[in-house]
């Protein structure tokens, strides 16, 4: 079992959930129906919930690794927290226009910064 993973999944999952809707319901209420259409506004949309479904997937998985290999559970924490936080920076910047540079920059940083040093834990571990 993995509990603490399962929290910020779940929570992440509910991020993607809202980046999607933001896709969907544009699309409706302006008749788009395949790509963007050359509408930066829904690409923009587009691109908020893509950038999500590209890193929060693999950053879950790691933070799931390092549950099951022990680390202790406030690392755990911190480290879904992290990228928790800095997915949602993220989206936030991305998805306002003009987008909020500091925000989406932020966001990136701790992203990378969760899934650097979470990777580099488990190599130690895994060599140790």
């Amino acid at each position: 079992m993995a509990p603490i993973t399962a929290l910020y999944a779940a929570a992440l999952a509910l991020l993607f959930i809202g980046l999607s809707l933001r896709v969907i319901t544009y699309r409706r209420s302006n008749r788009l129906s395949l790509g963007d259409e050359g509408d930066r506004r829904l690409l923009q949309r587009m691109r908020a919930q893509a950038n999500c479904a590209e890193y929060a997937p693999f950053g879950v998985l790691l933070l799931l690794l390092a549950e099951l290999q022990g680390a202790p559970d406030l690392g755990v924490h911190a480290l879904g927290l992290t990228l928790l936080a800095g997915r949602v920076m993220h989206a936030v910047g991305f998805s306002r226009r003009p987008n909020i540079m500091a925000l989406r920059v932020g966001g990136m940083v701790l992203t990378m910064t969760m899934i650097l040093v979470t990777a580099l834990g488990l190599i130690l571990h895994g060599v140790t």
